[in-house]
C-alpha cells in the first residue's frame, strides 16, 4: 500500500488548519505557501474535505476554511480513508470486494490481515491534536541553538 499525494496533502492541509485555527478562516493560498504545495491541487482536496463535512468555509475577501470539529476528533485514518479509499493492503480484505475463492485456504492471508490490523491500529489512534503536538515539538527543536 502506498499513500498518494492526495492523501498526504489532505493530512498536511488538515494539520495546517488545526495549527492555525486561532486565526479563524484560513485561505488556501496561505496553506499552499506554508506547505509549499500547489493551491490548485489543494482546492481539489479541500472540496473533498468540505463535502464530507470535515471543514467549513466562508466565501469572500475575509473567507477561507476552518475545521468543522476539534482537532482531537479527527484521526489520520478518517482523513486517509476519505481521500484514499480503503487502506487494506490486498483487495481480499476490502469490505467492498467479494471474497477470494482461496480465502479459507490461503496461508498468506494471515500476513495481510496482520498488516491491515497494524495499519489500522496506527492511523486510527493518531489524531490531528497528536500531530499538532508533534509539530510543536519539532518546531521547538529547530529553534534550539
Amino acid at each position: 500500500m502506498k499513500i498518494s499525494t492526495k492523501g498526504r496533502y489532505a493530512l498536511r492541509l488538515m494539520l495546517d488548519l488545526a495549527l492555525y485555527e486561532d486565526e479563524g478562516y484560513v485561505k488556501i493560498k496561505d496553506i499552499a505557501k506554508r506547505q509549499d504545495l500547489s493551491d490548485k491541487y489543494l482546492e481539489q482536496i479541500i472540496t473533498i474535505l468540505s463535502r464530507a463535512g470535515y471543514v467549513k468555509s466562508i466565501r469572500g475577501a475575509s473567507g477561507g476554511y476552518k475545521l468543522a470539529k476539534l482537532p482531537a476528533e479527527y484521526t489520520v485514518g478518517m482523513i486517509l480513508r476519505l481521500t484514499e479509499g480503503s487502506l487494506a493492503p490486498v483487495s481480499c480484505l476490502d469490505g467492498d470486494v467479494s471474497e477470494c475463492a482461496r480465502y479459507d485456504n490461503c496461508a498468506t492471508l494471515e500476513v495481510w490481515k496482520r498488516l491491515n490490523d497494524a495499519i489500522n491500529e496506527v492511523v486510527d489512534n493518531i489524531t490531528l491534536a497528536d500531530l499538532m503536538e508533534i509539530q510543536t515539538e519539532k518546531n521547538q527543536l529547530n529553534f534550539v541553538i
